[in-house]
């Protein structure tokens, strides 16, 4: 029978898959070693396990004791689940940038959390490094595990990541493409594999904001490559002592945008919900790609579930408040038209007046506005069956036939918004620009915007 004893012996023999849509234009095979198959969705279940082992080994965490650790979420969920299986208590210690679903999964495992600035310096007592450290000395019977200079965390991908990459190319890998964090993945693994076979080129992705790109090509710790960046899971403002630089040969720096859209270009397109650093990892990839060549064969890692960024990368109002989505909008359909006058008739006027507009400038939908604002609307088809029905209705004003006002939207509605107002009985949408002018947006202006 193959039956795992605890949730711990599941962790690790992720599959690598071949990318087939996004990358079709490169002229080599790529692939992706898909680390959110590991039971805490992502590639940090190796490390954190490996962590409490040698921890346990050396007489550092003792039974009953408290595992301690800043983290972004992925390694804690990692730490939680030896945790839980080794009867272990954890506090976490994480910051104010990431995603609320990262730490409601690890209250779910039965782990504190505590929320930290982003924008402090590491030696702040307010950051996420410092409180760690703090309460590893407050806590009786804890331990900080502390993933950035715990080298347990790159010998896990030693022993590990890097072996089982070797074993599913066959050994036919040339290159190994990593986002740069803590440097535990991707000095683990490239240490291996650069055992392997020395020609294997190893490639970092990092984010703008991060200094570890300028420390790999001078050796300089410059404070001021320094910025607040959204990009989650990687790039730092020091340097954590999992680093081996020799190892790798390359640091290629990717902008938080780019990393969030392609990230949901992988969801879309090639079926993999990943996570912030998986589409960052590809997009670095795909900046270099004049650097490939026929016959190579590149494994990207992708580390975590996009579970953990519904509310960031996969919320459309979240990508367009930061600008990461060019989402066309009610403004840009009037805008694009060559006749942006509104046409509309008031409640007094006559129904044959209003068939008499809408033949006129060959529209369905008028606005029935007076000096108060709109207070109701007409349409074809809402006037052909009351006309047929009673002919001589054309006579009456259209106070007595008007149909209910159209909505009325902001002026940057998207337009994905502004199809869920429109129905059978609904025609159009309404909105005022900037100066306080009406104009309208019809089903048939949203079908030639989104044609374009």
């Amino acid at each position: 029978m193959n039956i795992k004893n605890n949730i711990l012996e599941t962790i690790g023999n992720t599959p690598i898959i071949r990318l087939n849509k996004i990358t079709r234009q490169l002229p080599c095979t790529v692939t992706a070693k898909v680390d959110y198959f590991n039971p805490g969705n992502s590639i940090k279940d190796r490390m954190a396990l490996k962590m409490v082992e040698v921890a346990e080994q050396e007489g550092r965490l003792k039974p009953g004791g408290t595992i301690i650790e800043g983290t972004s979420g992925n390694t804690g969920m990692g730490l939680a689940l030896a945790a839980v299986v080794k009867g272990y208590k954890c506090i976490f210690v994480t910051t104010d940038k990431q995603s609320k679903e990262k730490a409601d999964i690890l209250k779910a495992v039965g782990a504190e959390v505590i929320v930290c600035p982003t924008n402090v310096l590491p030696e702040d007592p307010r950051s996420y490094y410092s409180v760690a450290a703090r309460l590893a000395k407050e806590v009786p019977n804890s331990l900080h595990m502390n993933q950035y200079d715990n080298l347990a965390n790159r010998l896990a991908h030693y022993e590990s990541t890097g072996p089982e990459i070797w074993e599913q190319t066959d050994g036919k890998i040339t290159h190994f493409v990593c986002t740069a964090g803590t440097g535990g993945t991707i000095t683990g693994a490239a240490k291996y594999l650069k055992e392997k076979n020395p020609n294997i080129q190893v490639w970092a992705i990092d984010v703008y904001g991060s200094l570890l790109t300028k420390y790999f090509r001078t050796g300089e710790i410059d404070m001021g490559e320094v910025h607040p960046y959204i990009s989650e899971g990687f790039g730092e403002d020091f340097v954590p002592k999992n680093y081996d630089m020799s190892v790798i040969d390359h640091f290629e720096q990717v902008t938080d945008k780019d990393g969030a859209i392609m990230a949901r270009r992988l969801a879309k397109e090639e079926g993999l919900f990943c996570g912030y650093s998986a589409g960052s990892c590809l997009q670095g990839l795909m900046q270099l790609k004049d650097r490939l060549k026929k016959d190579d064969l590149v494994v990207c890692v992708f580390h975590d579930h996009g579970s953990r960024y519904v509310g960031k990368v996969y919320n459309d109002q979240w990508m367009m408040e930061r600008g990461f989505l060019d989402v066309k909008t009610f403004k840009d359909i009037v805008s694009s038209r060559a006749h942006n006058r509104l046409i509309s008739i008031e409640p007094t006027h006559t129904v044959a007046e209003a068939v008499e507009l809408m033949k006129k400038y060959d529209i369905e939908q008028i606005p029935v506005i007076n000096g108060n604002g709109q207070v109701g609307s007409i349409s074809e088809n809402g006037l052909f069956n009351k006309v047929f029905s009673n002919p001589e209705i054309k006579h009456a004003s259209v106070e007595a036939v008007m149909e209910a006002p159209l909505p009325i939207v902001a002026f940057d509605t998207p337009i994905e918004r502004l199809s869920t107002l429109i129905s059978k009985e609904n025609g159009a949408v309404l909105s005022k620009d900037e100066a306080g002018n009406f104009h309208i947006v019809t089903k048939y202006d949203i079908i030639q915007s989104l044609a374009k």
